[in-house]
């Protein structure tokens, strides 16, 4: 697509310059042929030239004395490159070339010898030329001679380069900028298909996410008049039973106690319930004394769901307190990261995850999660750093200070 203007636009420079060149040509052609019959025609109409002629059979000599340097001065003056004057009998008076005087000429004359006038190129004895041919009458109108004037077809054909040589930059002035100017539109069209691309996956995500939603609410709703069923009569131990058969949420399965941490309670306990429904298992290390905050809860969120989304079956998450810092550590016997992606994975916009349509993961957008990480733990004086686990997959450690 991106070559298909250009490639409209060279055609039509090229197609429409050979259109002008030709025009052009026509048009040298048509004044050169205005031209040499207008010399001949002002010529033949001359008192000079019609007296030379009728006094020609008394005294050739005169004539060709009277007539020869006339036809000198017309050559120069209008730029042609002969005038010819021959009499009834197609006897050469006048000739560029004096050896040729008084010799009958080398093309037919019949036709201008009966009263008709030819334009047109024939080959003479200085050689190619587009000639003109009118004849010459009497006071009485009887026809007493012909006269021939001519421009060689060589200064025609270099008229014509000429006027090449000046409309060929402008040729290639308009090929050089229709080119660039359809480039860009082209660039600006396939940036704008990218878009209207991008727009109608996203649209397709979307759609998706809500088909989805529809279904796990209604499942949801469903439940929930299950639980309120089970509760409404007193069955409260079957109704803890159905919550833990549906969604594997427990308390107190990381290690520790975790009364005085209600925020880290539950985000261990939900990605618990979230990585446990795709199979995999959060196992956990926590040793803190100071509350777990928002920030720190994104941080282990983010870390070990991206785990869990590049197909690891075992998530280890570790969090320890020391000295006024929060250091963390996730590892995971996924598939890892690859060595020359370790530098990008912090980047906005960069995945190494590519997850079918269905999968729970999915999302309109990849790519955001780590760089929120990286930020927020940077936010809080710390750093973050990615490598390779032993057990193959990917390791993330990650220090912040304690608020």
């Amino acid at each position: 697509m991106l070559f298909a203007p250009t490639l409209l636009v060279v055609a039509a420079v090229i197609l429409t310059t050979s259109i002008a060149l030709t025009v052009q040509e026509r048009g040298v052609r048509d004044a050169t042929s205005k031209r040499v019959l207008s010399v001949a025609s002002s010529l033949a109409e001359l008192t000079q030239v019609r007296s030379a002629l009728m006094l020609v059979h008394d005294d050739p000599s005169v004539a060709a004395e009277e007539l020869q340097p006339l036809a000198d001065v017309i050559e120069r003056a209008a730029g042609v490159d002969y005038v010819v004057i021959s009499d009834e009998f197609g006897i050469r008076i006048t000739h560029p070339t004096p050896s040729e005087r008084g010799r009958h000429v080398s093309t037919d004359n019949s036709s201008v010898l009966a009263g008709e006038t030819f334009i047109g190129t024939e080959t003479g004895t200085i050689g190619r030329t587009l000639r003109a041919k009118v004849p010459v009458r009497d006071d009485e109108g009887e026809i007493i001679g012909a006269l021939s004037v001519g421009i060689l077809e060589s200064r025609i054909a270099a008229d014509i380069e000429d006027a090449l040589s000046q409309f060929l930059p402008w040729t290639l002035g308009a090929l050089i900028v229709g080119t660039l100017t359809s480039s860009l539109v082209a660039a600006l069209l396939e940036r704008r298909f990218r878009l209207l691309d991008t727009a109608a996956m996203e649209h397709e995500g979307l759609r998706r996410t809500s088909a989805a939603l529809q279904e796990q609410s209604h499942e949801f709703v469903t439940r929930l008049h299950v639980v309120h069923g089970l509760v409404s009569h007193g069955d409260i131990d079957d109704a803890l039973k159905y919550i833990e058969g549906i969604t594997p949420v427990t308390s107190n399965v990381h290690g520790v106690e975790l009364e005085h941490q209600p925020l880290l309670r539950a985000t261990l306990d939900a990605l618990t319930a979230e990585l446990g429904a795709n199979g995999t298992r959060l196992e956990t290390n926590i040793s803190v004394t100071s509350v777990v905050d928002e920030e720190v809860s994104l941080v282990l969120t983010n870390l070990c769901r991206n785990s869990g989304e590049a197909g690891a079956s075992v998530v280890d998450c570790t969090l320890i307190e020391r000295d006024g810092f929060f250091y963390g550590e996730i590892l995971d016997d996924g598939d890892g990261i690859p060595a020359a992606q370790l530098e990008r994975v912090f980047t906005r916009g960069f995945s190494t995850k590519s997850l079918p349509p269905d999968s729970p993961f999915d999302s309109m957008e990849r790519g955001i999660g780590l760089d929120l990480v990286r930020r927020t733990v940077t936010d809080r004086g710390g750093n973050i750093e990615v490598g390779h686990a032993s057990s193959g997959g990917a390791r993330f450690r990650f220090e912040m200070e304690v608020r």
